[in-house]
């Protein structure tokens, strides 16, 4: 499996509970302070122990300078895609082209129809997650004066106004594990987010790989063209361990390299509430992770 070449990309997933919620910005302070480059909370907006994602990346935005922000990831049949298109835009504006957006396709059914949202099947999801996509990108397309009409099974705008514009070219990351859905991130999106722990093995990755890749040749992109995000977890320790990241954070680094060279992964973002294993992340892993494969890439360019 290729190394896309993409530059690397370390970050956070914090959960967003709301019975501290201070403690929740904390650590998005404390992961910009540690150097990493992304914080992201999961989005469930029928989990009534949360805070509500988008009202906390608009807040923590706001308590930061550096970092950028995604929900990990937005949970699309509570919201709308016309107007969630205008405010990731307008949460890149006011935030200085911080904000990526993860989109998810839903899955917790039963509490999204308590809610208030409409129930789909898997293969629905996915064709209106693809729907949403084309909405929100045509929300983005700010210059462009043709008619905004997306006439789709689960989703219509006819007229709606573009923009504003984003501050920068905003991703959108697809958590995605079954074919369709990585079909559909090699068609449309700008990345793959998977979790480590929703993976059977690295031989997955490998696969996906595949699958979105030929979706983007077959969509006229180039594989590059889509980032590889993987959500982790794991466990520091002074002694290495025979798991994949249980150990001390040199041995973390050599298998994260080993994740981005062969397996072309290039985002790790890091499943944790705890400041000083975001600290340990940010300050003593990525930078060497950061080493390993920039030495690799440049002996392998050397040799051309």
């Amino acid at each position: 499996m290729p190394d896309y070449g993409h530059d690397l990309m370390f970050g956070s997933f914090i959960t967003p509970a709301n019975a501290s919620p201070q403690d929740v910005v904390a650590l998005a302070q404390e992961s910009e302070a540690a150097g990493l480059d992304l914080a992201t909370f999961q989005d469930h907006p029928y989990q009534a122990a949360f805070l509500d994602t988008w009202t906390l990346l608009s807040y923590a935005a706001a308590r930061t300078e550096r970092i950028h922000l995604s929900g990990n990831v937005i949970n699309l049949p509570l919201r709308p895609p016309a107007v969630l298109a205008r405010a990731a835009a307008s949460l890149d504006l006011l935030s200085g082209g911080r904000f990526e957006l993860g989109l998810g396709a839903g899955g917790f059914w039963d509490a999204i129809e308590a809610m208030g949202g409409r129930r789909l099947g898997p293969g629905q999801a996915v064709a209106a997650l693809g729907e949403a996509i084309d909405v929100i990108r045509g929300v983005w397309d700010a210059g462009n004066r043709a008619r905004l009409r997306v006439d789709g099974t689960y989703y219509q705008v006819d007229g709606a106004k573009r923009g504003p514009a984003p501050a920068h070219d905003i991703g959108i990351w697809l958590g995605a594990y079954k074919p369709k859905m990585l079909r559909l991130t090699g068609a449309k999106a700008d990345g793959w987010l998977p979790s480590l722990p929703y993976l059977q093995s690295l031989d997955q990755l490998a696969d996906a790989n595949a699958t979105i890749d030929a979706a983007a040749t077959e969509a006229g992109r180039a594989p590059a063209a889509i980032r590889r995000l993987l959500n982790i977890t794991g466990r520091f320790g002074a002694a290495p361990g025979d798991r994949l990241l249980s150990g001390p954070p040199e041995q973390w680094a050599e298998q994260l390299a080993v994740l981005t060279l062969e397996y072309g992964m290039s985002g790790y973002i890091l499943m944790a509430d705890d400041a000083g294993t975001i600290r340990t992340f940010g300050e003593q892993v990525a930078p060497r992770v950061r080493e390993l494969v920039a030495k690799e890439r440049g002996t392998v360019e050397a040799g051309r």
